[in-house]
């Protein structure tokens, strides 16, 4: 990879979690403090990222497989998403502010598989060449969350609208990155279009464990990014947006650090640990939510690094091991579809329901409560996961898929 394409495909990384950090962080503290929304509505519009995550990425996925040049569609949803996410900071609603957030979101969610589909075709050892990348996606989301924190910004709609700003100018960008045109040279049939490809790969025992795993962790990990804010917010931690970039400071240096954890570990063990450690994350929340034990706080946010690269990036890599060459942007598209949408939205759901579930009769909520819940289910799908998976197949996913 040429130093060019190297800085090209690092500002992509930035930006794009630039974007969703400025908004997404903060936006239950938002909702909740000053538009006065519930538990369950917060939940709700946290959903919307799932809901998009389950319906886009997965067709976007076969378009740039086989139609469109990746980059093409990318500059396209980031100018149209930029536009509609300022429209969304202008409403106080509940119902306008969900179905303009979840255009949005069915705008920005598609984007993260393809850019992640765009690097690895620029890479010849992703496993390696792939984290060195991704750690600027984090580096800009530690931005975003200490620009909104210094500033003050947490419960108000303009971080939403600095993400905005952010799209539209990503979106410019995105037209200078490397060509990538379609790989599949087959002309399209009902399967393809349906994403009826992409289940092949589910015939391998090691592969449908991996995603059904996956989804079913996904449920109590909402719990994190829907509540983290409100609940240091509410129980009294000042700036918590700028603290809250802790996580990602520790997500930077196990990122840099994964090439030697994969050549150590392994696919299996890393998501073994990421799983454990959101058990972890949430039993620490639990006792430091009485505010004697504030030390078990930082503890939960620093877990992050863990929590995230050994969950999901490792799972990114397996997929783009996993499946075939022209299957590849569709492949992740259906982890998409599994991870961030069907896990997500059951996780936005149940975390609203919780929450609301939780509320004092004096004001504010038995938050200690609330994080044995997540943390219970993390452990059962730990244990589940641990009886169940194997990565190193006998017959890999992608010769399933070719001998279909």
């Amino acid at each position: 990879m040429s130093t060019a394409v190297w800085i090209k495909l690092a500002t992509l990384m930035f930006l794009q979690y630039f974007v969703w950090g400025a908004w997404y962080v903060t936006m239950g503290t938002w909702l909740g403090q000053t538009l006065g929304f519930t538990g369950a509505e917060t939940g709700l519009a946290f959903g919307t990222t799932a809901v998009a995550a389950m319906v886009s990425p997965f067709f976007v996925g076969l378009v740039a497989d086989r139609f469109l040049a990746t980059q093409r569609i990318l500059a396209a949803l980031h100018l149209i998403g930029g536009v509609i996410l300022f429209v969304a900071s202008r409403q106080t609603r509940f119902g306008p502010f969900y179905i303009v957030l979840l255009a949005y979101a069915l705008c920005y969610m598609p984007t993260l598989a393809l850019s992640n589909s765009l690097s690895f075709r620029q890479m010849k050892d992703p496993g390696s060449e792939f984290p060195g990348i991704r750690v600027l996606g984090t580096i800009g989301w530690i931005v975003a969350g200490l620009v909104i924190g210094t500033l003050q910004l947490e419960a108000t709609a303009v971080p939403m609208q600095i993400a905005a700003a952010g799209s539209v100018l990503l979106g410019l960008f995105c037209v200078a990155l490397p060509n990538t045109p379609p790989q599949a040279t087959r002309r399209a049939s009902i399967s393809d279009i349906l994403g009826l490809d992409a289940l092949k790969l589910m015939r391998d025992r090691a592969f449908a464990v991996f995603v059904i795993g996956s989804f079913l962790v996904c449920i109590p990990l909402q719990f994190y990014y829907a509540f983290a804010n409100p609940f240091l917010n509410e129980i009294g931690v000042s700036n918590a947006a700028s603290k809250m970039t802790l996580g990602q400071a520790s997500e930077v240096f196990f990122m840099v650090a994964m090439p030697w954890f994969f050549r150590r570990l392994g696919v299996k063990k890393m998501l073994l640990v990421g799983m454990a450690a959101w058990t972890t994350r949430y039993l620490l929340f639990a006792y430091g939510a009485s505010g004697t034990m504030v030390w078990t706080l930082y503890g939960g946010i620093l877990l992050h690094g863990i929590c995230y690269d050994f969950f999901f990036v490792t799972g990114q890599i397996y997929v783009d091991r996993a499946a075939p060459p022209d299957l590849r942007a569709s492949a992740q598209g259906f982890i998409a579809f599994v991870t961030l949408g069907a896990g997500m939205f059951i996780g936005s759901w149940a975390s609203g329901q919780i929450v609301d579930a939780f509320v004092r009769p004096t004001g504010g909520h038995d938050w200690d409560q609330v994080w044995l819940v997540p943390a219970a289910g993390a452990a059962a799908v730990l244990l589940l996961f641990a009886l169940f998976f194997r990565s190193e197949p006998s017959r890999s996913p992608a010769q399933e898929a070719r001998a279909a």
